[in-house]
């Protein structure tokens, strides 16, 4: 777990906020023993998570795909070309909806924004080693023409439902 304490104070306020403004129908199936706290979603968002990822068309059309998405201090990290619809998108509109399934047990939805970071910069060490544990040191050559992308959750929820014992 990359995760610093102030990675998890922060994480954790995020989800009490949104909760605090989820509405009736959701607030009913994540009820407080289903929502695990902000310590327990980073253990469980451990290496690559396929999220899909939704962006908006000029037109107002939703884009829903599927990324490589890493959960790292706190926050959905995802990359792809330059050159892609999904990044062209993020750069004329940023707002964008994920979602990380686990079949029906475990699930995060985030909204928020998307911005481009540089994962070469100081900082992102540990980004970098998450990457190169999941795929390997080729990662460091085959990503160099990548783009990255940080959401900065506007409202994240995150349900658990444990088997009986």
């Amino acid at each position: 777990m990359r995760e610093t304490p102030g990675d998890l104070g922060r994480l954790q306020a995020l989800l009490d906020r949104s909760y605090a403004a989820a509405g009736t129908h959701l607030a009913s199936i994540h009820t407080p023993e289903r929502r695990p706290d902000a310590a327990d979603l980073a253990e469980r968002l451990q290496g690559m998570c396929l999220l899909t990822v939704a962006t908006t068309t000029r037109d107002g059309r939703p884009l829903a795909r599927p990324v490589d998405g890493f959960f790292y201090r706190g926050a959905f990290v995802f990359g792809s070309a330059p050159s892609s619809l999904l990044m062209r998108h993020l750069a004329e509109r940023p707002a964008v909806s994920a979602v990380h399934l686990q079949g029906e047990p475990f699930g995060v939805t985030v909204h928020g924004t998307a911005g481009v970071v540089d994962v070469a910069a100081p900082g992102w060490e540990g980004f970098r080693e998450v990457c190169i544990e999941t795929y390997g040191p080729e990662w460091e050559t085959w990503t160099a023409d990548a783009v990255y992308a940080r959401i900065e959750a506007e409202r994240m929820f995150a349900f658990v439902l444990e088997e009986p014992a």
